[in-house]
């Protein structure tokens, strides 16, 4: 008991910045997620976790990488570069796969083998769960693959209905945040795929959810620029669909890696 409400503290303590998709968005990836695992990969799932859910898990990696043993997962959480903009795919894709330091595309693929190795110890191959879990959500949140020299937009500070933030925490908790639902409620929302929609995301590779991410991150930052960083009531229905989708996209996309990977 004492541990739960540890972790819960941890997570209210966190800095928005920290969170993408915050805790509602993470847990909601991960309820939608479950709705769409094969039978087998649900049974691995129950294995690994024992009576915790992937929506329980997905904040795991932001609730321990303040602990010292754990700082070296920081980097884990987004994939950035300096003053590369305007990418197309194939060359854009080349400098990710070229990165030698630690981030998330690297991240995803070193916990997809962990996860599948059936010689790892199954508490390695749970946390590898954990973090797939959290890593996919990440990897769709526009702002963790945009630019490092302000931070993933962390240095750029925006009014949003006249409260002060900065652009990554707008998309990271801001805009989830604003609806006022649960992750359940929300998850209930949004999980309205369709069976073409899902064949498609889930034939998608894991750089192309970072590519996408890339994309999109441009015009967030024009947009900032042309609205003098300040936002009013119109930022969010302007964008509510962009939101819902990359969250959708990130559970449907999930359930088709770990029934890839674990059925």
């Amino acid at each position: 008991m004492f541990k739960k409400y540890s972790a819960l503290l941890l997570i209210l303590l966190l800095p928005l910045q920290l969170l993408a998709w915050g805790v509602v968005g993470h847990r909601a990836i991960g309820t939608i997620a479950e709705h769409h695992l094969s039978a087998k990969a649900r049974r691995e799932v129950a294995q690994l976790l024992g009576h915790e859910t992937l929506a329980l898990v997905s904040t795991f990696p932001d609730e321990i990488r303040s602990r010292p043993e754990f700082r070296y997962t920081s980097p884990w959480h987004y994939t950035e570069f300096e003053h590369l903009s305007g990418l197309a795919y194939a060359p854009y894709a080349k400098a990710v796969q070229a990165l030698t330091e630690p981030n998330a595309y690297s991240a995803l693929q070193q916990m997809m083998q962990q996860v599948k190795d059936p010689t790892k110890a199954k508490e390695d191959r749970a946390f590898a769960l954990k973090f797939i879990v959290h890593l996919v959500g990440d990897i769709h949140q526009p702002m963790h693959a945009s630019h490092a020299e302000d931070k993933g937009g962390n240095d750029i500070k925006v009014k949003f209905q006249g409260k002060d933030t900065n652009l990554h925490g707008l998309w990271d908790s801001g805009l989830i945040e604003y609806q006022g639902l649960t992750y359940l409620e929300l998850a209930r929302a949004y999980d309205h795929a369709s069976s073409a929609q899902i064949r498609q995301w889930q034939h998608d590779a894991p750089i192309t959810w970072l590519f996408e991410s890339y994309q999109l991150s441009a015009p967030l930052y024009q947009e900032a620029a042309a609205q003098n960083n300040t936002f009013d009531f119109r930022y969010y229905p302007a964008h509510a669909t962009l939101v819902e989708q990359r969250v959708l996209q990130a559970g449907i996309r999930l359930a088709g890696l770990l029934n890839e990977l674990l059925g």
